[in-house]
């Protein structure tokens, strides 16, 4: 009997470590982590929230605190300890580093149940303050629209301007 209770412990690390290996596979191609404490919401909230993070490509997973905390040891990331304490969710976005940040701030100010734990953004950890940050910054596109209207203002403006001159003159 106590050889069945070695090998079932040794398929359980087993386990464990491939799961270790699939999230450090993760943290090393992830933009943007946030590390988030999700008590107090509810199915319904909780699905929302998925759906939100599902739509911006963002992959949301309640995972146990040592298999994370190993797995961003591993990927050269210290300093975290204290993050994962107490129901701990991670979300990792392989796009927009600031996506996942954003979205659970917004569900934060709507729910006013969650909370940010902290999380890594373009490889440096940040605590929840520097998450925060990172969330009031608008997305890539948003950013490439702004930049693209500054460029052309001056341009249209231009325009006007002599368009006008040449109505004038007509």
């Amino acid at each position: 009997m106590s050889t069945e209770i070695k090998e079932l412990e040794k398929e359980a690390l087993k386990l464990k470590k491939e799961q270790v290996a699939q999230l450090e596979d993760k943290i090393k191609r992830a933009a943007g982590i946030v590390i988030i404490d999700y008590r107090g919401i509810t199915v319904e909230e909780d699905t929302n929230l998925r759906s939100a993070l599902r739509a911006a490509n963002v992959e949301y997973k309640v995972i146990k605190n040592r298999l994370i905390l190993r797995a961003f040891k591993n990927s050269g990331y210290d300093g975290l300890d204290k993050v994962f304490e107490g129901p701990t969710a991670v979300a990792f976005s392989y796009d927009d580093a600031t996506a996942p940040a954003r979205i659970i701030s917004e569900n934060i100010k709507k729910l006013n149940k969650l909370s940010m734990k902290g999380g890594v953004v373009e490889n440096q950890v940040m605590d929840a303050a520097g998450i925060n940050k990172i969330a009031s910054i608008p997305s890539k596109s948003v950013l490439l629209g702004q930049l693209l209207g500054l460029l052309t203002s001056p341009v249209r403006s231009l325009a006007v301007a002599l368009n006008e001159v040449a109505k004038k003159q007509a």
